[in-house]
């Protein structure tokens, strides 16, 4: 059941779970959030620009190749609710550690050279994905319980910032690298490497934390990283969860669909391959500022369902704008949509901050609302390369997700109210 702030009853459990550590330094903390954020948008958006070659390297259909960007999709789905019982037994560290190495084995399977390592790829880095989803707000809360919501844009915006990275630097580094399409996707598993690195000191910390607070137990005192929570009943059945699982949900949809398929619509209607990518990678930049600005707005509200129904009507206008003058109105579109798209992602994650208590019920909510919108989102891009294979074109495929923005609107209005589960 959803309360107001000011409606919360004071309720304790003796549930054990952890709260801010403060061990860990605060610049190297940033660090390896930041560095594990970088990936998670990245070896999704190298792809786009590449599709097309990979399509006609393995001699793929359009609905086929819509499953390499939605597999992906679909597994962080699929792997959300498993991860908090994960980080109960294995602790937030190291599962972050550990989805970021898998991370990286992910794209380099996807590389090699058959069509069942491709998709098995994409299934791993789904699932990896899903973990650091899940993982990172609660972590985010935890570490910053009083900057939050401004944490969440910082963590939003380093992610586009990788997806931007990836979607620019595809392309030359096919001509750079001199390998075709795999070494150009393989090259981001460097990437990984390099966060899981920056990492491993958390995971030192906390183990010492850990055999600290286990020390001081045996002879009797309290363990001082461990306090009281209150756990969400029933979230499943609450309104509120649902509207923000489906504002995540079909926004990741839309979003999805556009990383999968842009630079073809474009290129489609006559759009020069390479000038295509440069639209679909200045998109990717303008969300940064999307994804970093609009939770600050939302930090600073007391409900955020104005700023929740803008983010779908410049969705809406994005859209429209590629439906009816795609090739002269792309960089018009690549902005509207980038401020849409990365607002939307930030928004949407600091819902799941702002509308919980405790690391604990964040990353319940996260599990939660990621497994049901990835699940809706996954059904963007390859619906769409059906639905263009079946139609001849992108008309339809537009109409649809401009449909879809009005559904957005009224689930954005419901989460943005002021309540917490």
């Amino acid at each position: 059941m959803a309360v107001t702030r000011a409606q919360q009853p004071v309720v304790t459990t003796a549930l054990p779970l952890p709260v801010r550590s403060r061990l860990a330094h605060p610049a190297l903390l940033l660090t390896g959030i930041l560095l594990v954020a970088l990936n998670m948008r990245a070896c999704l958006a190298a792809v786009s620009p590449m599709v097309g070659e990979i399509q006609r390297s393995f001699g793929l259909s359009a609905t086929a190749s819509g499953l390499i960007t939605t597999v992906p999709v679909l597994f962080q789905g699929v792997g959300a609710p498993l991860t908090p019982r994960l980080t109960r037994r294995f602790g937030t560290e190291r599962v972050v550690l550990g989805a970021v190495l898998v991370l990286g084995a992910g794209v380099l399977l996807r590389v090699l050279p058959s069509v069942a390592a491709l998709y098995a790829g994409c299934v791993v880095i789904g699932v990896a994905i899903a973990v650091l989803n899940v993982s990172m707000p609660g972590l985010v809360k935890r570490e910053f319980p009083d900057r939050a919501a401004a944490m969440t844009g910082v963590y939003s915006t380093t992610m586009l910032v990788g997806a931007t990275m990836a979607a620019g630097l595809s392309v030359p580094l096919e001509h750079a690298l001199g390998g075709g399409w795999e070494a150009s996707l393989g090259a981001w598993s460097l990437l990984a490497l390099v966060a899981a690195v920056a990492w491993l000191p958390q995971v030192l910390r906390a183990r010492a934390a850990r055999d600290g607070a286990g020390a001081v137990g045996a002879v009797g005192a309290t363990n001082p990283t461990v306090a009281p929570v209150r756990p969400i009943q029933g979230i499943w059945r609450s309104p509120l969860a649902w509207q923000i699982s489906l504002f995540m949900g079909i926004s990741s949809l839309l979003v999805y669909t556009l990383v999968a398929w842009m630079p073809t619509i474009l290129a489609d209607h006559g759009m020069d391959r390479g000038e295509a990518g440069l639209v679909f990678a200045f998109s990717n930049l303008v969300q940064v500022a999307g994804a970093f600005l609009v939770p600050l707005f939302a930090g600073r509200m007391t409900n955020q369902r104005a700023l929740a129904v803008a983010m779908a009507l410049l969705n809406a206008v994005g859209i429209a704008v590629l439906l009816i003058a795609p090739v002269p109105g792309a960089w018009v579109a690549a902005v509207i949509l980038g401020v849409a798209q990365g607002g939307s992602l930030g928004l949407g994650l600091a819902f799941i901050v702002l509308r919980t208590d405790s690391a604990a019920g964040a990353a319940q909510l996260g599990g939660m609302s990621q497994a049901v919108g990835y699940l809706v989102a996954a059904a963007g891009p390859v619906g769409a390369g059906a639905l263009r294979q079946a139609t001849g074109g992108w008309t339809t495929v537009l109409a649809l997700m401009l449909v879809l923005t009005g559904v957005v609107a009224v689930a954005g209005w419901g989460a943005g109210r002021d309540r917490t589960l």
